[in-house]
């Protein structure tokens, strides 16, 4: 690794599309770990042009969805049947079709928390500062510019070689954050 300890990394800026895609595929198959792109609107397919695994939150979910109604059924009958039993017209104490609604509503709301933090954790929100931040040109990528930043902390990054790569990917600019 050849770079200063206040390098945060290498900004890229692209005008397009078409542009992004292409880089992304290079640096992915250059090896780089450590890297991101930033666009003004979701590309489809730049995750897989990335290289990007499926993301871990379905699955949480799924979990959080199967804990909640495995709770609140276990909480009704243990109230219905246990804890309260009431004999209403010779009904049984623990009638699963009765459980139901409350069982679709506390699984939602497990479901939803859990999709709701589990995006703020995963993404490593909130993000007071990012060396992002400082550039002026990435102020465009809310607008109509395209980046790939690549972070200095990569086993690969050398400043040298990482910004001749993005310069032959097609970049317009490529730009040094300092930390």
């Amino acid at each position: 690794m050849n770079q200063t300890s206040t390098t945060y990394g290498l900004l890229a800026e692209y005008d397009s599309t078409h542009g992004i895609f292409e880089a992304c595929q290079k640096v992915r198959d250059a090896g780089y770990k450590k890297w991101d792109a930033c666009t003004p609107f979701p590309v489809h397919g730049l995750e897989k042009a990335m290289g990007l695994p499926a993301s871990k939150l379905p699955w949480m979910v799924l979990g959080a969805a199967i804990t909640g109604a495995s709770l609140a059924i276990i909480f009704m009958v243990w109230v219905s049947a246990f804890d309260y039993p009431l004999n209403i017209g010779g009904k049984p104490t623990w009638s699963i079709p009765a459980f139901i609604p409350v069982m679709f509503e506390i699984t939602i709301l497990f479901s939803a928390l859990t999709t709701v933090f589990g995006m703020i954790w995963l993404n490593r929100l909130p993000a007071w500062h990012h060396p992002l931040f400082q550039s002026i040109r990435f102020e465009r990528v809310t607008d109509d510019k395209f980046f790939i930043v690549i972070e200095s902390s990569d086993p690969l990054f050398d400043q040298k070689r990482t910004q001749k790569l993005l310069e032959d990917t097609g970049a317009i600019k490529t730009e040094v954050l300092e930390a």
